[in-house]
């Protein structure tokens, strides 16, 4: 392996990740190469990028998780690495072996490593020998609801059943009693064999008012190793995390240093090469558990950049390039306090149903301490053949109150018309007091955020932007002088008002 650097690089992703991807690559002053679907023909990261290959149509399957495809769009644009990003084929081993066996370079970890720490189950095993704490339960995965049984029954109940093979909240089941394992059991094999190919579930006790808490790791092919110190990802909803920030308020310098210390061990213990992150569970005493490791970029990783002033995607192509870790990561400090909220396209007032259509108006928040990483633009088509993320916000200041200010702030001022998004319900867990007062533990939306109601108002305005958007025609608009124009998006809309309320 040379440690130069590479002419180019191809992304096998899509949207606000390949995004991110491009512009580390023009910092670095490396070429880059897109691959888009039919339904991303128009798509931000296919315009900016260095060149761009159409691989498919719309369903993943048939474009980018197509590994075949990829390998030969990157040989055919004379690509010498590829960055998976996050989602989609970053934590399939297949994809890095099929790079190896093409002659690119895959940036990320080694296929082992991401074998390992991909299976829950063998990662408890290796972290049990290296001497990391685990949540007890289960140390292999099992089809007998009697070894299930047994194993609740030591560990206690509450239990959760978790897929092997797979996260994001699939095939993952609370079971509060006896009563409910079996019926728990199956649903979280079938969910776990529809989500990854694999039935594989196991079980572990539940940690009632946890708190998720990460490490961002890098390493090298020379064997260096460091923690980028922590992000807290406690408020989740359905399992997936929604709001992030970092320092977390329930780490002292001790604790962040053990927990530390623990990440370097597992990313050791893994053979880990690259950027992954070492996730565990802190329970109220203090006490922090193993949960799982990452091996790949994380969609939260900017706050970390953030109040590290580093930039993790350069240093990962500079990682697969063979160089040694760069020199300001092993004296690296935290300064001030960064939040980032992830901007979904989902109706945030009912029940975050999916929310299609065409972005009509955009317009970001801008300002010292503001940063925005979007896939769209104005005129995206946002369709449901894909996650739903739109964009990530993140604001950084120089302590958590601020932080927090600034946030609501921010989003208030993120204004995106022609889909839904959960900005206000963002809003409503900022401006809570128990998210106020540092209380964010991974049951804060059920416990907190189920009453939540939206103001009367609110509704019928909600309603009339509906109705006039589903109603209204892309009709010219007479300008007053015999001409006609294509309409503004502001007069697409038809008649519509502004409420406090809303803040869209």
């Amino acid at each position: 392996m040379t440690d130069k650097l590479f002419n180019k690089i191809l992304v096998a992703n899509r949207s606000e990740i390949a995004v991110r991807v491009i512009n580390a690559c023009r910092v670095l002053g490396i070429k880059s190469v897109a691959v888009y679907s039919e339904a991303d023909k128009n798509s931000k990261h296919r315009l900016l990028a260095d060149e761009a290959v159409l691989i498919g149509p719309p369903p993943p399957r048939q474009s980018y998780l197509d590994i075949d495809k990829i390998i030969k769009a990157a040989k055919d644009a004379g690509c010498e690495a590829i960055h998976p990003g996050y989602g989609f084929l970053a934590e399939n081993s297949a994809f890095p072996r099929a790079c190896e066996q093409a002659g690119l370079v895959f940036v990320g970890p080694p296929p082992d490593a991401m074998l390992l720490m991909g299976n829950k189950v063998e990662s408890r095993v290796k972290m049990a020998d290296a001497g990391v704490p685990l949540i007890p339960g289960m140390t292999a995965s099992a089809d007998d609801p009697e070894v299930f049984r047994k194993a609740a029954d030591k560990a206690g109940y509450p239990v959760m059943i978790k897929a092997a093979a797979g996260g994001g909240g699939k095939g993952m089941r609370i079971v509060h009693d006896p009563s409910g394992l079996k019926d728990a059991l199956e649903a979280a094999q079938r969910e776990a064999l529809n989500a990854f190919n694999d039935d594989s579930v196991y079980l572990e006790k539940y940690i009632a008012n946890a708190r998720h808490i990460e490490f961002q790791v890098l390493a090298d092919m020379h064997g260096n190793c460091v923690h980028v110190f922590e992000r807290e990802c406690s408020i989740q909803r359905r399992h997936q995390k929604i709001i992030e920030e970092t320092p977390s308020v329930a780490l002292d310098d001790k604790l962040r240093k053990r927990m530390g210390d623990v990440a370097v061990a597992v990313a050791k213990a893994a053979g880990y090469v690259n950027a992954g992150t070492v996730e565990f569970l802190v329970d109220d005493k203090g006490g922090f558990y193993f949960l799982e490791m990452n091996t790949r970029i994380q969609v939260e990783h900017p706050i970390t950049e953030m109040v590290t002033g580093t930039d993790l995607v350069v240093e990962q192509i500079r990682i697969a390039a063979g160089q040694r870790l760069s020199e300001p990561f092993f004296h690296l400090t935290q300064r001030g306090h960064a939040i980032e909220c992830r901007i979904y396209a989902e109706d945030g007032e009912n029940n975050f149903l999916p929310s299609t259509g065409k972005v009509l108006h955009y317009t970001e928040p801008a300002g010292p301490g503001i940063r925005v990483d979007s896939g769209i633009t104005l005129g995206s088509e946002i369709t449901i053949d894909y996650d739903p993320i739109l964009a990530k916000l993140i604001v950084h200041a120089p302590d958590r109150p601020n932080a927090i200010r600034k946030m609501i702030d921010a989003l208030h001022n993120y204004k995106i018309l022609g889909v839904k998004t959960s900005k206000k319900f963002m809003v409503d867990v900022l401006q809570h007091p128990e998210f106020a007062g540092g209380r964010t533990f991974t049951n804060f939306i059920p416990q907190h955020m189920t009453d939540r109601t939206v103001d009367g108002n609110s509704h019928h305005a909600l309603a009339a932007a509906v109705a006039s958007l589903t109603q209204r025609r892309a009709v010219a608009v007479d300008t007053g002088d015999g001409r006609s124009a294509i309409p503004s998006p502001w007069e697409s809309l038809g008649a519509w008002q502004i409420g406090e309320s809303i803040h869209e």
